[in-house]
């Protein structure tokens, strides 16, 4: 591992180097393509040169404790008991830092919310999801365009798809995906009884246009009046698109724009990124199918998380961690569970990377 830190600290010297030369600052692309790599390269390096420093200094205490005696080596071996502690837990930062990068990381998402069993109910849940991460993407300064919705009759959505642009949005709700749980009674409910209701999340990379090519012969296109809750017409042009992807039999509606253009366009960018998602899916599949990996592998037909109101708890199945919050975890306060998602994740691909039996 030391010496491949070595090889990349190297590198961003080089990199350093190469960004404050004339020849790089005249080249816009190349230098925005440098600064990327620098500053994501950035954390890595100041754990390994910390690791460094800490290092030389037990190292150097090592030898006051040979060659030394008296309240000198006690001083060593006390702070060398600290210093232990401290290298341990940067080891372990510099394996996590030093794990293959996610590529899609970096990307905006394509957030889509169904709900699921539950009648009514779940179409409200489906809307208080939404809600919930709406909150959390003010939270970090994401903007979020909703690129279809169709709602319910009592309030509650049968289905939202939201485009998130921001920094690292797909690292951070990328572990969202699949079957959410609501256990509470319903605004619809009239003698108290608790109902369990689900809706399905699925969190996509937006694709870019040279990564999915989309052969327009493979698709067919239809356009048709848009209407809004209980029939009431949104418009009287016949702007909605309903887009099929022959090959796959996908389908996407996108009815939100009074513009037939925008729309298609909107339809599109959700095609493109289901069909990107599906091309990565099969790949991961083929990876992971002898070590069962949960990453990517179609697990979002299992429930991976319940949101209980009669006891205020939201339980997460794959982690078996439960916070005993609800109110202010879907006033957009997931963070807590988001990081130890991030953890759990990044803990299995170090023991899959060690090999089986480590």
């Amino acid at each position: 591992m030391f010496d491949k830190l070595g090889e990349v600290e190297a590198h961003f010297e080089d990199i350093e180097v190469r960004l404050t030369s004339p020849e790089v600052a005249g080249q816009p692309q190349l230098f925005q393509k440098l600064s990327k790599e620098h500053s994501s390269l950035q954390p890595l390096i100041k754990a390994y040169r910390e690791y460094k420093q800490l290092k030389s200094h037990f190292d150097q205490n090592v030898q006051v404790i040979k060659e030394e005696s008296g309240e000198l080596v006690e001083l060593a071996v006390e702070e060398n008991k600290e210093l232990e502690g401290k290298l341990a837990g940067l080891e372990q930062e510099l394996k996590i830092l030093l794990l293959p990068k996610d590529p899609n990381d970096e990307r905006n998402s394509i957030l889509e919310i169904r709900a699921g069993a539950g009648g009514d109910e779940a179409g409200i849940f489906a809307g208080d999801l939404f809600r919930m991460y709406s909150k959390y993407a003010e939270q970090h300064r994401w903007r979020i365009d909703i690129l279809s919705a169709s709602h319910n009759d009592v309030g509650g959505m049968k289905e939202i798809i939201a485009l998130i642009e921001g920094d690292r949005v797909y690292s951070r709700l990328k572990h969202e995906s699949g079957v959410h749980r609501v256990q509470r009674v319903p605004k619809t409910e009239t003698q108290g009884r608790v109902h369990t209701s689900t809706v399905t999340v699925a969190v996509l990379p937006e694709a870019d246009e040279v990564e999915v090519h989309v052969d327009p012969n493979d698709l067919r296109i239809d356009v048709f009046r848009s209407s809004g809750p209980g029939g009431q017409s949104v418009n009287t042009t016949d702007s909605a698109v309903r887009i099929t992807h022959i090959p796959t039999g996908m389908v996407v509606v996108c009815r939100d724009e009074k513009s037939q253009h925008k729309n298609k366009a909107k339809a599109m960018k959700v095609l493109s990124s289901r069909l990107l998602d599906q091309k990565q899916q099969e790949q991961h599949a083929k990876i992971a199918a002898d070590r069962q990996s949960q990453v990517g592998t179609g697990e979002r037909s299992e429930k991976i998380r319940t949101y209980n109101f009669p006891q205020g708890r939201v339980t997460d199945h794959r982690i078996n961690v439960t916070l005993h919050q609800i109110d202010s975890f879907m006033s957009g306060d997931i963070e807590p569970m988001i990081s130890q998602l991030i953890s759990y994740y990044q803990a299995e691909a170090l023991r899959n990377q060690a090999g089986p039996g480590r």
